[in-house]
């Protein structure tokens, strides 16, 4: 066994992600959805453990649950690290618990081993990485890189609340959201995450460097026909809206299938959305609407696409005989490099502790997307069992865990070694 065990606590740190895993949904194992009752457990409980590990906590303005260590020079600036703890539906116990939990045990084990830095360092829970019951992602990374907007905070979700009035709730205050922003603080961030792909359980490698994070658009589009009756109503006088979206999907998935097959950049389209109007069996759909999630390292490639699809969904809508009622972008997020010297780091420490890693991008969104638009930032993979993730049977062994948070705590200190200390301009307390 490598060498990891001795820098940080494998058995403290699992003992936490399982203690979140128990606080779930009864009946929806591994379920904490952002601004429930249950969430606010978690975040109870890791508040509880922050304090112990001699952490200052603080929920800033835009609902993020911090945990501060202050370095030996405290107006220096703050290596950062974290993930998120709420879960999608019956989502598991690793994706982003085992970021938050690491974060923590690399401050606890910082502790332990007597080991001040010059930088302050923070572990911060991001509020609602996943798509919330309000219609958005990544809430309090937006927030804290300046992008959640007032429009946003408008989105409505369960009995109509406010985006803003859920993140009151959590201890937000979108009044004083400008507070949240760190644009000149930040001089690093890493995130340890579970991989959600196979590649490192079927290479059989212990940690993944992550080169890259995709941007990730939505788009909405919906057609607009005439409700009439299956039987009575010649197919060429039909105004069929789901013909129109079907030849839709027909071309994001030909598009999707074109500039993936480039060499130059990763790219994938999905319709994870399709709805139609009234929904009888013996009635013409009226209207229809398709939701498109698009992934993409290269961010001229969602350009051409959206242009490409703005073009075949105009086509449809005409050979459909109706109308394009609706081309809009529900979010956008710009694709994200990974800092090389970070990467460099992380590649240092892991050959150090005896651990094999290798290089890959990530298909999945991740806060560090938001944050890698402040500061350097990178992020650590470790293997999950067949590559599955939101799903109850999501797993990780623990071993694996710490070997990233191991690599994380040593990263952290060729860091603070290497790089002067500035002094930040941004008040983050």
């Amino acid at each position: 066994m490598a060498a990891f065990n001795t820098l940080v606590d494998v058995d403290r740190l699992w003992q936490d992600i399982m203690a979140l895993a128990d606080i779930t949904e009864p009946g929806k194992p591994y379920t904490r959805r952002s601004f429930t009752p249950r969430f606010l457990a978690g975040r109870a409980y890791l508040i509880e453990q922050f304090k112990a590990a001699g952490l200052e906590v603080r929920i800033d303005t835009a609902g993020n649950l911090i945990g501060r260590r202050t370095g030996a020079k405290p107006h220096a600036k703050t290596i950062m690290m974290g993930s998120h703890s709420d879960t999608v539906p019956s989502g598991g116990r690793f994706d982003g618990i085992a970021g938050v939990v690491a974060a923590l045990e690399v401050a606890r084990a910082l502790r332990d081993a007597g080991i001040e830095l010059q930088h302050n360092l923070e572990v911060v829970d991001f509020l609602a990485e996943e798509p919330s019951e309000y219609g958005l992602s990544c809430v309090g990374s937006r927030g804290m890189s300046g992008q959640l907007t007032n429009a946003m905070l408008d989105f409505t979700g369960p009995q109509d609340e406010r985006l803003g009035d859920a993140l009151i709730r959590v201890g937000g205050n979108p009044v004083k959201l400008p507070e949240a922003i760190r644009k000149d603080d930040i001089a690093a961030y890493l995130e340890l995450h579970i991989e959600q792909g196979p590649v490192l359980e079927q290479s059989k490698t212990d940690l993944g460097l992550v080169t890259g994070i995709v941007g990730i658009t939505r788009l909405e589009i919906a057609f607009q026909g005439a409700a009439d009756h299956a039987g009575t109503t010649p197919m060429h006088m039909r105004r069929d809206a789901l013909y129109a979206a079907a030849q839709a999907v027909t071309a994001i998935r030909e598009q999707a299938e074109a500039l993936a097959s480039e060499p130059d950049g990763y790219f994938v389209a999905t319709v994870g959305i399709l709805t139609l109007e009234p929904g009888g069996a013996n009635v013409v759909p009226e209207q229809a609407k398709v939701i498109v999630d698009i992934r993409t390292g290269k961010r001229e490639k969602t350009l051409r696409f959206l242009e490409s699809i703005d073009a075949a969904t105009q086509d449809a809508a005409e050979k459909a005989r109706v109308e394009r009622s609706s081309f809009k972008t529900l979010s956008d997020t710009m694709p994200m490099d990974c800092d090389l010297g970070l990467l460099d780091d992380l590649a240092k420490s892991a050959d150090a502790l005896g651990h094999s890693h290798l290089q890959l991008a990530s298909g999945a969104g991740h806060d560090a997307a938001f944050i890698g638009q402040l500061a350097p930032a990178a992020m650590v993979f470790v293997p999950c069992l067949g590559g599955r993730s939101h799903t109850p049977e999501e797993w990780a062994e623990k071993h694996d865990i710490a070997a990233g948070a191991a690599a994380m705590f040593a990263a952290v200190r060729r860091f603070d070694e290497r790089t002067p200390v500035t002094n930040q301009t941004h008040n983050s307390i």
